[in-house]
Order: structure tokens, then C-alpha cells, then sequence
């Protein structure tokens, strides 16, 4: 029986639906600093660890375990470790954005419930390649997308074999590492915020990220369909590590977190999953708002940066008012120069 997505949301006569609860940053950047919501915060179901980042960081174990060529051969650059870090890479994906997509927008398993417009992928549009919003996606996603984040991932594991990176061992700083393994989702939405907020700066938008944002409805695929020179930007988070010590895994964990996780969040147009009579949220309707009208949320909403520079929405009326009136205001400026 599918969940009666009425009982926690609204949707309008057009078919547009928005959550009751509005997404707020992580209790850490509150203040007064109240540590009962930050523990919430941290370990409650759902939560900053469970269920996602829990899955995630799992995930990124196991394929640093079992599906990752030792540090002693990716010392130098060979095309036989680099190819099998490819096709890992290209079967990962498939699955995760192939698999949410033909359930539940092939299939619609859970028909309209909790989707947040009553469109679905769209078709004979010449705005995408083949005039076909899934097959545009997939080709962006498969043949740019994967590529450099393993050319990226390739590089990252290389450079901490030859110690370019700075790596610590698990065995000396299992405290450093295990804190570090918790940021690291906090420092990709910083990472993303401010190469996002360059790529709308308008010669790069025009040149690069447009294609993204072609994706008005988006879904899993449309989370990492992007031009070659997003992707790069998009994928440059490990260079930290230059700096900042690490352990390889931390690597594997930030690079797949950004290329999976915007399947499951952003892109997947359903701001929960039903699985069973469970309703997983997914956190996606901030990030579906940006899509929607290009000039808010920035980030993702943990960190809160769009509230500090004032492009915060929630989905409110009021929130609406104010973009349309920062919007104006740009405007206006920009014609009296």
C-alpha cells in the first residue's frame, strides 16, 4: 500500500507538492549551542549518520576493502588499475541512479506519493541530446561524469601512494581519521557550495553549467549530468589533501559520496523513498527548489551558508517574495551599470 503523502504535505492544483516540514542547518551552527539537538542531530533515526551517510560511508569501506588496488600498485599511472576503477565506478552508478530511476520513474512504484511535480522525464525535447531528458542525462552522467570523478579518484589514490597527499594510518589516529570520516559530508556541501555558486557566475554558467540546469525536473540521473568542466570542479574536493592529512579511504568515501549521493538526493524528485510502509526521507527539497527558479539554495541546508548570504528558501510564500525581490534588485542594478 503506498503512504498517503497528504498527511505529510500539500499539493496544489497544478500537481505540485511541497513538505510540511521545511529543512533547517545542522543544529551545530545554531546558537545559543544547545548539544540535546546536536546529539539528536548526530546519532537520532533519521539523522546526520543514519540512515545515509551511514549507507555511504559503508559503502565507500567496502569498495576501499574489496574493491580497490592496493596503494603499492597505484604508485604509478597504469591504464589496467585506472580501467578497473572505471568500470567499478560505471557499474556503481548504474545501479544506484539506473536502479532509482526505472523504479521509480519507469516502473512508478510509488506513483505520485511524495513527488514533487506531477511531470515525468521529459520526451521529443529538443533542449537535450536525442530530444530525451533520460537519454540526455545518461550520456553526461556515463561518459563525463564517471570518467573524471575516476580520473580524480585515480589521481587521489596515486598521490597518497607517492605522498603527495598528506596520509596518517589508521593504526596511530584512529581519532583524527574516525572525526574526519564524520566531516567529510559537511565539507563536500562547502566545497559544493562555493563551486556552485562560481559556476552561476554567467560566462561559466552559459559555457558549463546550463546543461545541469536544463534539468528543471530533474531525477536520479540528471545528479551528476553535468559538462566535462563542472565535473572537473565538481570533483576537485580531494586536492585538500595536499594540506589537510587523511587516510586513502577518505578519498574513495568524498568522491563517491558526490557522485552516488546526488541520485538519492537533489535529483530524485521524491522527498521520500517508500520501502515496505517506510517512508525514507530523502532531503531533496531544497536542492529541487534551486532547480525550480535557479536563484536560492546554493548548498544543500546543513551548512548555512544560503542563509547567511540571504538565498535561503524554504518553500514558503514569504521565501518566494523575497527571491523575486533580490532577483529585481539585481536586475536593476545590473541595468544602471
Amino acid at each position: 500500500m503506498i503512504i498517503d503523502d497528504s498527511k505529510y504535505g500539500t499539493r496544489d492544483k497544478k500537481g505540485n507538492w511541497k513538505p510540511n516540514e521545511t529543512h533547517g542547518s545542522a543544529p551545530i551552527f545554531h546558537w545559543p549551542f544547545n548539544p540535546i539537538k546536536v546529539f539528536k542531530w548526530l546519532f537520532g533515526i533519521p539523522g546526520y549518520i543514519l540512515p545515509w551517510n551511514f549507507f555511504y560511508g559503508g559503502l565507500a569501506i567496502i569498495l576501499w576493502l574489496y574493491f580497490t588496488p592496493s596503494l603499492e600498485k597505484m604508485q604509478s599511472f597504469h591504464y589496467e588499475w585506472i580501467g578497473y576503477l572505471l568500470i567499478r565506478n560505471l557499474i556503481l552508478v548504474i545501479i544506484t541512479a539506473g536502479g532509482l530511476h526505472f523504479f521509480l520513474w519507469v516502473k512508478r512504484t510509488q506513483g505520485y506519493a511524495f513527488k514533487y511535480t506531477s511531470k515525468w522525464m521529459a520526451k521529443d525535447n529538443p533542449n537535450f541530446y536525442f530530444k530525451n531528458q533520460t537519454l540526455d542525462n545518461m550520456f553526461w552522467a556515463l561518459c563525463s561524469g564517471v570518467p573524471i570523478w575516476t580520473a580524480a579518484e585515480s589521481f587521489s589514490l596515486w598521490a597518497f601512494s607517492n605522498g603527495y597527499f598528506l596520509s596518517l594510518s589508521w593504526e596511530t589516529h584512529p581519532i583524527y581519521l574516525g572525526l574526519f570520516f564524520l566531516i567529510i559530508p559537511l565539507f563536500r556541501e562547502l566545497h559544493f557550495y562555493l563551486t556552485h555558486r562560481l559556476l552561476h557566475w554567467p560566462p561559466l554558467y552559459n559555457f558549463s553549467h546550463y546543461i545541469h540546469h536544463k534539468n528543471i525536473n530533474p531525477g536520479p540521473w540528471s545528479g551528476i549530468s553535468m559538462h566535462w568542466l563542472e565535473h572537473i570542479l565538481y570533483f576537485s574536493g580531494t586536492l585538500i589533501h595536499f594540506i589537510i592529512p587523511a587516510h586513502p579511504v577518505h578519498a574513495v568515501f568524498q568522491l563517491m559520496h558526490a557522485a552516488v549521493g546526488p541520485a538519492f538526493h537533489g535529483h530524485i524528485g521524491f522527498e521520500k523513498i517508500q520501502i515496505g510502509n517506510i517512508g525514507l526521507r530523502t532531503h531533496t527539497h531544497p536542492h529541487y527548489l534551486h532547480h525550480k527558479y535557479f536563484e536560492c539554495n546554493y548548498a544543500d541546508g546543513s551548512v548555512p551558508l544560503d542563509k547567511f548570504f540571504g538565498t535561503f528558501h524554504d518553500g514558503s510564500e514569504e521565501a518566494k517574495e523575497r527571491m523575486i525581490k533580490r532577483y529585481n534588485e539585481r536586475i536593476k542594478k545590473m541595468r544602471t551599470i
